[in-house]
């Protein structure tokens, strides 16, 4: 098991703490093997196995449902003897009603609660009823290239050869674990996304007309890191010859929102200091995402940079947005308490240098600024501007 010190690290600040900790991701991104890394640092720091209690909940082992009461019995029968016991509970969302069977627990017994969950049902409005400021969020992502490269520590291929794939192929665990080849990678992210789509979304909000929200998500996809809005979809689809209201558009966004296949990064007028409600973009949870449902384009490549950097800074703990700076547009805006950085992506320089740092360049403040780029001969300091190769970037701590 290849351990994930990030995850590791938040969840032992969070030990102990009388706080329900939620780890909510996409299908498949490591919550599962992150329980299992914390349940080996559990018994290593010295809680008997016995007060370690794992349970998976899955729609396979109960046809019939599970209610949040036999959910509640199951987990006490365990805690068969005194002191803390640490609960560490997978897939919640299987089960309706599982914050009363969790709130339950916390009020009534000594445990450290720690759950997993993959779609809407985990970040329903039932956890603020219940759970009001007893639980804290822990977004779990798909590999970083730092953890990439751990994974493929084993592998013959040199870093950059590593970046190349990792741009290709994703960040899914299951993939960094293989040697696939690019077509069996982009089938296994498939399944993962059918899977996503099936259960999460189709058959829990009972989608008619699948192909409708099919052509949706496909236009989605094809507009990473652009901004669009409702009504542009919309627009769209009539020129296809096909109707869909605004209203569904938006719900077809929150569903895939709350499945965490895409993740919304709205805009921020840097001049008026304000978050803009219209035209923001989406990224997808990993590349590869792209990739299975449309094909590897190189064309494709400078769109899905943007992804890969907005991750790895939401990794890093920062609330990231599109600036807009009265008619120019910076890429990204992360902000993490007191601090900002200001970032554009580029594939190649030296063609775009003196746009993409003229546009930094126009913000007068002190905060660093960056051009993330592929361009190998690329580096330096263009009046502040600091030029940083992606995997500089990507591996780097200094921000």
């Amino acid at each position: 098991m290849i351990i994930r010190p990030r995850y590791m690290e938040m969840l032992r600040t969070y030990r102990d703490v009388p706080l329900v900790k939620i780890l909510a991701g996409v299908r498949r991104c490591g919550k599962s093997t992150i329980l299992e890394m914390l349940r080996e640092d559990l018994l290593k720091s010295g809680v008997d196995a016995d007060h370690v209690i794992s349970m998976r909940y899955t729609s396979e082992d109960f046809d019939d449902g599970m209610t949040d009461k036999a959910m509640y019995r199951g987990i006490k029968e365990k805690m068969t003897g005194g002191g803390r016991y640490y609960l560490l509970l997978d897939e919640v969302q299987e089960i309706d009603g599982w914050e009363k069977a969790v709130n339950s627990l916390l009020e009534g017994t000594d445990v450290d609660i720690y759950v997993t969950g993959s779609n809407s049902k985990l970040m329903s409005g039932e956890i603020s009823t219940y759970l009001t400021g007893r639980y804290v969020s822990i977004p779990v992502y798909t590999l970083s290239f730092a953890e990439y490269l751990e994974f493929k520590k084993q592998s013959a291929l040199s870093q950059k050869e590593l970046l190349n794939e990792y741009i290709r192929m994703g960040g899914f665990p299951v993939i960094a674990l293989g040697s696939f080849d690019e077509r069996s990678a982009y089938q296994i992210v498939e399944g993962i996304y059918n899977s996503v789509i099936t259960s999460d979304i189709t058959r829990r909000h009972n989608i008619v007309n699948f192909d409708l929200f099919n052509r949706v998500v496909r236009y989605i996809v094809e507009n990473v890191g652009k901004t669009f809005s409702a009504n542009s979809i919309v627009k769209f689809l009539k020129s296809e010859g096909r109707s869909l209201s605004v209203e569904a558009v938006y719900n077809y966004l929150s569903w895939l929102e709350k499945a965490f296949i895409i993740y919304p990064c709205r805009r921020y007028d840097l001049q008026g200091k304000a978050v803009l409600k219209t035209q923001e973009k989406f990224y997808l949870a990993d590349g590869s995402l792209k990739y299975c449902i449309m094909g590897f384009n190189p064309k494709s490549v400078a769109a899905m940079l943007e992804n890969i950097v907005y991750f790895e800074l939401r990794r890093k703990g920062y609330d990231v947005y599109i600036g807009k700076n009265g008619a120019k547009e910076i890429d990204f805006v992360a902000v993490r308490r007191d601090e900002r950085i200001y970032v554009q992506v580029c594939r190649a320089l030296p063609e775009e240098s003196d746009r993409e740092v003229a546009n930094l360049l126009e913000i007068k403040d002190h905060y660093p600024k960056y051009v993330v780029t592929l361009d190998e001969l690329a580096a330096g300091n263009i009046n502040g501007v600091k030029i940083m190769h992606l995997a500089d970037f990507l591996l780097s701590s200094e921000y």
